[in-house]
C-alpha cells in the first residue's frame, strides 16, 4: 500500500515539474497592439450593392464620357466608410460617398468612363476598399466603342517614313503589378509599295511587341500590339521606356517609340482577419501651405504619418513630381502604433508665382498604398 501511494505522489511531482517548464517556455513576443486585443468584429459595417457590374452597352466616341452610379446599402451594425476606390484604367474615374454611411442607409459609387481614343470593346473594373469584415469589393463595367471618323491626317497624326502612326507615345497610365497589359496603336501604309515589319525589336526585358498585320499591302492600316509585364519590376510609381521596331523600307526603316506607366504594388484579395492584421497608413496632413516665399528659397517642413494597423508598416517609396521637391521618411518601418515623419523641402529657385507639387506616399497598407501629399506655396521675385 505504501509503495502505491509512494508512486503516485512521484508521477504527480513529474506532471507538475513538466507542466511548470511548458507553460515557463519563452515566447517570441507579436507585434500586436495591446489595446487591440480580443474580438476583432464585434460590431461592424456590411456593403451590399444592388449590382457589381454594368453592361453601357455600344456607345458612341463622339458623344463624350459616360456615368453610371452603383448604389449601395450599409447592411451592419457600424457606421460604414469607403477609405478608397482604385480604377484600373485613367480612362474610368471613380467618385464615391466621402462621409460615413450609417446602418440601413445607403451610398453610391460613380464611375466615369472616357471613350475618346479607345476604340471597340472595353472591359474595366474598380476596387472598392471599405471598413467592413469581407475582402475587397470589386464593380465591373464594359461596353463598346464606335469610333469617330476622321480624316487620315487626323487619325494617323505620325509620319515615320512611309508609315503614319495613330501614336508615337503609348500610355498604359496606372498598371497594378499583377500580371502584363497590352495594348495596341494603329498604322498606315501612306506609300505605293508594300511595308513589312522585321522580327528584330529593341526592347527592355518587361516589353514585348507584336505585329497582328506584319506585310501592310499599299494604303492599308494594320496595328502593333505592345505589352508591359509589370512582375519583376522594383520600382513604384512614374516610369518611362523605349523601345525600336524595324521595316524594310530602303530608309528611315528605324521606328522608335516612347512607353509610360504608373507602377503600383499588387495586394492579392484578403480575408477579414488578415485584413484586421494589415498595416495602415495615416498622414496627418494630406496638403500643406508653405505661404508666400521669396524667390530662390529653400523652405521645409515635417508632415507626420502613423501605422494605425496591427502589423509593422514599411514606406517603399515617396515620390515627388518635381526635381525641386525633395522627400524623405525619417523611417522606413513603423510599428503598430509608432509615428514618424517625411521630411519635405521646396527648392524655389528659378520659379515664381504660385506652385502646386504632388508627392506620392507608397507602402504595404493594402486598403490604400498609394497616398498623395499636396505642397503649395506662392513666389515673390525678389
Amino acid at each position: 500500500m505504501k509503495v502505491r501511494v509512494l508512486v503516485s505522489v512521484l508521477v504527480l511531482v513529474l506532471v507538475g515539474v513538466s507542466l511548470f517548464y511548458i507553460l515557463g517556455e519563452k515566447k517570441e513576443p507579436v507585434e500586436v497592439m495591446e489595446d487591440q486585443a480580443g474580438p476583432v468584429f464585434e460590431n461592424a459595417a456590411s456593403i451590399e450593392f444592388e449590382t457589381s457590374s454594368y453592361d453601357f452597352g455600344r456607345i458612341k466616341e463622339a458623344n463624350g464620357s459616360i456615368e453610371h452610379s452603383f448604389e449601395f446599402i450599409n447592411k451592419g451594425s457600424a457606421d460604414l466608410i469607403v477609405h478608397n476606390v482604385r480604377a484600373t484604367c485613367g480612362c474610368t474615374t471613380p467618385e464615391w460617398t466621402k462621409e460615413p454611411v450609417r446602418p440601413g442607409e445607403k451610398g453610391y459609387i460613380k464611375v466615369v468612363f472616357d471613350p475618346v481614343d479607345r476604340p471597340g470593346t472595353f472591359n474595366k473594373s474598380l476596387s472598392i476598399v471599405t471598413n467592413t469584415n469581407s475582402q475587397q469589393v470589386k464593380l465591373y463595367i464594359k461596353g463598346s466603342v464606335e469610333s469617330i471618323a476622321r480624316p487620315l491626317e487626323e487619325e494617323y497624326p505620325w509620319i515615320d517614313g512611309g508609315l503614319r502612326l495613330s501614336k508615337k507615345a503609348i500610355s498604359f497610365e496606372t498598371i497594378i503589378k499583377e500580371k502584363p497589359v497590352t495594348k495596341s496603336f494603329k498604322v498606315y501604309n501612306d506609300t505605293d509599295i508594300e511595308i513589312s515589319f522585321k522580327s528584330k525589336v529593341k526592347a527592355p526585358g518587361h516589353l514585348s511587341v507584336k505585329f497582328p498585320t506584319p506585310l501592310l499591302s499599299p494604303k492599308s492600316s494594320g496595328s502593333i500590339e505592345v505589352t508591359y509585364d509589370p512582375r519583376d519590376i522594383r520600382q513604384l510609381g512614374f516610369r518611362s521606356d523605349y523601345f525600336e521596331i524595324e521595316t524594310d523600307e530602303k530608309s528611315n526603316n528605324v521606328k522608335k517609340f516612347l512607353v509610360i506607366a504608373s507602377l503600383e504594388e499588387y495586394f492579392p484579395p484578403m480575408t477579414s482577419e488578415e485584413l484586421a492584421m494589415a498595416p495602415r497608413l495615416q498622414i496627418e496632413n494630406h496638403s500643406y501651405d508653405f505661404g508666400t516665399i521669396r524667390q530662390g528659397e529653400t523652405i521645409k517642413t515635417e508632415i507626420k504619418i502613423t501605422n494605425t494597423g496591427r502589423s509593422k508598416l514599411n514606406i517603399r517609396e515617396t515620390k515627388a513630381t518635381c526635381g525641386c521637391t525633395v522627400s524623405k521618411p525619417e523611417k522606413s518601418n513603423l510599428k503598430p502604433g509608432e509615428s514618424s515623419t517625411i521630411k519635405v523641402s521646396f527648392d524655389s529657385a528659378g520659379r515664381s508665382g504660385e506652385q502646386l507639387k504632388a508627392i506620392t506616399v507608397y507602402s504595404n497598407d493594402p486598403l490604400n498604398p498609394t497616398q498623395k501629399i499636396t505642397i503649395s506655396a506662392s513666389i515673390a521675385k525678389g
